[in-house]
């Protein structure tokens, strides 16, 4: 299998960094798979990369329910093949104080941004094993390093997000397949405009970007570099690392 007949399944690939990783990887010329709970949204992905002359497929699915979760990869298998390149980059947020997070809160992101990236990863791992090549890239965050204000519950799951990854790469390494992780700092994605359109950071986010060496807010773009390169050839011999895409925001 050349890298250029890889197919790539993206989680949360309709919008923000997915979208943007969809699009990187096909101008790559991986085959995508864009799977959001948002099927306008993942359609739209599709029909732009299909528009650029690239193979894409959009399933809609919500990760955190299995029988979805494989009834959508099982499209992706049917449409482009095996898929030996996996981006878990769908998530849920929320700002609530600690002692505001209620059961069902806490539930639900545990649900999609922890045993969404668990159940994604185990229902694709099958064709990487059999290809003895693969290639896993988890999105964490900033936060889950740091730490952050009225996001125990988020930071919690990211956290969970990057042990994962570290266990995983040594689980899987002897079998060809690298597992890494992205961590993102403020990239200016609809995540990020809801928080600052809603004052939801403790200080205004200026303020917040004018610490960061590089000071501006990140692009989806560059995140999808960092995945693109953790999903090339060229990164074989790097597995278990966390790469920061943060502006030199230092935790």
């Amino acid at each position: 299998m050349t890298q250029h007949s890889r197919t790539a399944l993206v989680t949360g690939g309709g919008a923000g960094m997915g979208r943007a990783t969809c699009l990187r990887l096909a101008r790559d010329g991986r085959a995508v798979a864009v799977l959001d709970i948002d099927r306008k949204a993942a359609e739209s992905a599709a029909q732009s990369i299909v528009e650029a002359g690239g193979r894409a497929v959009a399933v809609a699915a919500d990760i955190a329910d299995r029988s979805q979760l494989e009834a959508a990869v099982g499209i992706v298998r049917n449409v482009l093949g095996p898929i030996t390149i996996l981006i878990n980059n769908a998530a849920v947020e929320d700002f609530s104080p600690f002692q505001e997070i209620n059961g069902d809160l806490w539930d639900q992101l545990m649900a999609v941004n922890l045993k969404g990236t668990y159940q994604a990863t185990q229902v694709v791992l099958p064709d990487m094993v059999k290809a003895k090549w693969g290639r896993i890239i988890n999105l964490s965050a900033l936060g889950a390093q740091s730490g952050a204000p009225n996001m125990v519950h988020y930071t919690a799951t990211k956290g969970g997000v990057i042990a994962m990854t570290r266990s995983l790469a040594i689980e899987l390494g002897p079998k060809g397949i690298t597992v890494n992780s992205v961590s993102p700092g403020f990239i200016d994605t609809p995540m990020s405009r809801r928080a600052i359109d809603g004052n939801l950071f403790p200080v205004p986010h200026e303020q917040i970007l004018a610490t960061y060496p590089i000071p501006r807010i990140g692009q989806p773009e560059e995140v999808a570099a960092a995945c693109a390169f953790f999903a090339s050839d060229d990164a074989g011999y790097i597995t278990a690392q966390l790469l920061g895409v943060n502006g030199g925001c230092f935790p």
